[in-house]
């Protein structure tokens, strides 16, 4: 059985993860939604569910992202609309082309002209 890795998170992570589970948790109880309907809904266990609304930073980003749509948490201060969304992929889409494949260091040139 692999050993479990312990990872450190910076502050920053630590609280936005937090805040995102207390948003996911105020809009489901203030839809008055059970948290076996979203569970289900978003196709994962209860326990789950629960992770993600204590701020457990193992849970899966495709799951936590999925319940807060479920539960009208807007992300990155965008409007629901999937144009809106659509727009911003297609311009993050275009920056990347225009950027190296690969993030490499710069290499030091030596001068040894003595």
């Amino acid at each position: 059985m692999p050993k479990s890795v312990t990872r450190s998170h910076s502050r920053y992570t630590e609280e936005a993860i937090t805040l995102l589970a207390v948003l996911v948790r105020a809009a489901r109880i203030e839809r008055r939604i059970s948290a076996q309907e979203v569970a289900e809904r978003a196709g994962i266990s209860r326990s789950m569910l629960q992770r993600i609304e204590k701020g457990d930073l193992k849970c899966g980003i495709g799951a936590v992202f999925e319940v807060a749509t479920i539960v009208g948490v807007n992300l990155f201060n965008a409007e629901p609309s999937s144009f809106t969304m659509a727009r911003h992929i297609k311009q993050n889409k275009e920056k990347l082309a225009l950027l190296p494949q690969k993030a490499r260091k710069k290499k030091k040139v030596v001068d040894d002209d003595f």
